[in-house]
């Protein structure tokens, strides 16, 4: 085989990222491959052996050195790259095509497809139906409809107290002119904060874009804003909310933002990436300018600890006493309505147990400036084995308008 006949992208192959999941065929071990970003929908299964290689695949040595260094068969090494790139888990032409072609059906269908709300139920009968029931067994907190709430976003299975919580308050609000969705950047590739300019549609129908709103961001910052907003495809953080949202407001049009972590810097700072902040300051600017009612939703989970987030031991009583000790001592700076104290308390302890959500709670804090922040609820969901134990808080942030 003559490797200068190769395309570039197989001659230097670069992976994108990926999950892997161990599965087991006839008795053998395989590895099936999925694109986390789900611009990819189709799974390749290699087999186990072949893991080593796929570290090699970097983009920074050629097949040739990398079968070398591995001792293995040229030939082979190019066939796993080819069928990586056949699917598009490469970064190349293949994928640019595949991607290429996702976007142009997002412009068309001017919506996001429903994925993550559909655990919620495949009809909007059955997610008003499972929103009722939550309803029925929440506790009313007994305050004014709140500006803003942060909410989880866990699976509902676990995470329902505390959205149902967050939500109960809102039951007899008017509904607004929009609503200001928060999230978290799970697996996407922007680091800065990642807009969408389409709606997102639901089991519950289609949540549109408020164009008026993001079309004056989307002039004020440029495309950065919006340059990898493919990143909501795979994203749950901003879908989960939106059957409670539909469910207390019909399809309220939407501004979706997934905002980065303040205290983890940049890849490159190029000024080419929109920050938390600069956006807060030009949201204010522009609601300002367009009027109207305005809900806010930070979607946020607080601590990830246990054997599946990397810690050695299992999660056990000792340990979640620990977490919700920590949390608290984390919330209680959010309570009294301190940014710079919330983002110290972080800088200082390095975050050891994983909040995912700071960005977006340093946000909503900006954004509603609340006359009082109340905690509804906190909650720590875990398994029997102690594997892994995700905490979540339900909260109002209130004015006095409200």
């Amino acid at each position: 085989m003559s490797l200068e006949s190769l395309p570039e992208h197989i001659r230097r192959p670069h992976l994108r990222p990926i999950q892997p999941k161990p599965i087991v065929r006839d008795g053998k071990p395989f590895v099936a491959l999925r694109d986390p970003a789900m611009v990819v929908r189709q799974t390749l299964v290699i087999p186990a052996q072949a893991l080593p290689a796929l570290q090699q695949f970097r983009g920074e040595r050629s097949i040739a050195e990398i079968a070398t260094q591995l001792s293995g068969n040229l030939d082979q090494f190019v066939e796993l790259a080819q069928r990586l790139d056949d699917v598009g888990l490469l970064w190349g032409p293949t994928f640019e095509r595949l991607e290429d072609e996702l976007k142009d059906r997002l412009r068309s269908q001017g919506a996001f497809p429903a994925t993550a709300s559909l655990s919620m139920g495949e009809t909007e009968q059955k997610c008003r139906a499972a929103i009722e029931q939550y309803f029925a067994d929440t506790d009313d907190p007994e305050l004014p409809a709140a500006a803003g709430i942060v909410a989880p976003h866990l699976d509902y299975q676990r995470g329902w107290p505390n959205y149902a919580a967050a939500y109960y308050g809102l039951r007899d609000l008017d509904p607004p002119d929009r609503v200001v969705v928060l999230g978290t950047n799970h697996m996407g590739l922007g680091d800065g904060v990642v807009m969408s300019e389409y709606g997102f549609d639901s089991p519950c129908g289609r949540c549109p874009a408020d164009t008026v709103v993001i079309n004056k961001l989307i002039d004020k910052f440029g495309d950065a804003l919006i340059a990898d907003q493919l990143d909501h495809l795979a994203e749950h953080s901003i879908q989960l909310h939106l059957p409670w949202l539909q469910y207390l407001f019909g399809n309220v049009p939407i501004v979706a933002a997934l905002i980065p972590d303040p205290l983890v810097p940049m890849i490159d700072d190029d000024q080419k990436r929109v920050t938390g902040p600069q956006l807060v300051e030009a949201v204010r600017e522009v609601l300002d300018d367009v009027g109207g009612e305005t809900l806010y939703v930070a979607s946020s989970d607080l601590s990830h600890v246990g054997l599946q987030f990397g810690e050695p031991r299992p999660v056990d009583e000792q340990r979640r006493m620990d977490v919700e000790r920590h949390d608290r001592d984390m919330l209680a700076n959010f309570l009294t309505n301190d940014t710079e104290a919330f983002l110290a308390g972080f800088s200082w302890n390095k975050n050891p147990t994983r909040w995912c959500s700071v960005g977006n709670m340093t946000a909503i804090l900006e954004l509603v400036r609340p006359d009082s922040v109340e905690l509804l609820d906190y909650r720590q969901a875990y398994d029997e084995k102690g594997l892994a134990m995700v905490s979540s808080a339900a909260i109002a942030l209130l004015t006095e308008g409200q």
